[in-house]
Order: structure tokens, then sequence, then C-alpha cells
């Protein structure tokens, strides 16, 4: 057990969580939206699925106690590493380099999941904690993207997210020792076309609905 503890005390321990915690959000995004893909089936196609789901109870409830837990362990893992980070060198450097593979996305990923960790939390509570009792799910996923507003902040968002899933999917494998130079540019484009996939996927279901709805 001590073991444990000194590794994830280390920060080659505290980016093995990250890897790992990183990863099962790409996949949980991944099925995410799948799912909300059943929306472009209307309105009873989608609140079948949504039914479907809740149907599943204490696996669904187990499912989502573990996403945040996974959640609270990305983020404090996430911030610590950071806060290391900036006391490692405290004084920036005046010259920006790009060595080393840096992106955009690598030197934004603070920024990024910052900005995603507060839109979840805004997500969560106007979706999962909803009044179902009145609406139909689909009434009120439709109520919110037809707001000019929540649909364009949508869409910036679900842009962050692809910027913050280009770096993190590419930079997991890294860390987990996945890296090779003869593959390196497969996983890198990879990562890319998962990250735009993500964000068109999610990003353009507002603009369906106000569209063609």
């Amino acid at each position: 057990m001590n073991w444990v503890i000194g590794l994830f005390s280390t920060s080659v321990g505290k980016k093995f969580l990250m890897a790992v915690s990183g990863l099962s959000f790409i996949g949980f995004l991944v099925v995410h939206l799948i799912g909300n893909l059943t929306i472009y089936g209307g309105k009873e196609y989608f609140d079948g699925y949504v039914t479907h789901l809740h149907s599943l109870g204490p696996l669904l409830n187990v499912a989502e106690i573990g996403l945040l837990g996974l959640a609270v362990l990305h983020v404090l893992t996430g911030a610590l590493l950071s806060f290391q980070n900036f006391l490692s060198r405290p004084v920036r450097y005046h010259m920006k380099k790009s060595a080393g593979g840096r992106t955009l996305g690598s030197a934004t990923m603070p920024y990024t999941g910052a900005i995603l960790l507060v839109f979840i939390v805004f997500h969560v509570m106007h979706f999962h904690f909803a009044d179902h009792t009145l609406k139909t799910t689909f009434e009120i996923v439709s109520g919110y993207f037809t707001n000019p507003l929540y649909a364009g902040a949508y869409v910036c968002v679900m842009i962050v997210a692809a910027f913050h899933v280009s770096h993190g999917f590419w930079s997991a494998f890294q860390t987990l020792g996945v890296n090779h130079g003869k593959y390196n540019w497969m996983l890198r484009a990879f990562s890319i076309f998962l990250a735009v996939g993500v964000g068109a996927g999610f990003g353009f279901l507002p603009i369906y609905f106000n569209l063609f709805i």
C-alpha cells in the first residue's frame, strides 16, 4: 500500500493518474456522443434512448459515481501538477519555443480544462437535474439549444473541448509509454481526427436544432 501512495505522490504517478482518468473521460465523451446522435432520429427516438438509459437503474448510478470520482481525480491532479510546474519555474522565458511538439492544445491545457470544468457543472445542473416531469429530455434539450446565447456558448466550448482532447489523448499515451518514432505520427493524426470528431459531433447539435427543427 505504501508503494502506491509513494507512486502517486510523485510527478510520474500524478501524470499516470491524469492519463488514465483523461482517457476514461475521452471514452465517455465518445459513448455520450454516440448516444446524442439519436437526436437526429427525432423526438421519439431520442426520448426512447434516454428512457432505455435510465432503465439501467443502479448500473447507471454506479457509472455516474465513477465518472464523478474520475472528474475529481483528474481536476485535482491537473491543478496540483500545474501548480508544481509554476513553482518550479516562476519566471517565464521571454521567448516561447515550439520544440518538443508543443502545440496550441498543449500550451492551453490548464485553461481549456478550467473552461470545461465550469461548463460540465453548468451542463449537469441544466440537463441532468432538470425537471423531467413536465417536459421530455428532447424538449429540454431543444429549449436550450434554440437559445442563441446558449447555443453560441455551447459551440465555443466544444471547440475548446476539441483542443483539450487533441493534446490530452496524445499525451496520455506518451505518459503510459506508448511512444515509438515509427508510429507516433499515426497517434498524432488519430488524436486530431478524434478531437475534430468530438468537437464537430457535439458542436453541430445546436446548429441542427436551429436550422432543421
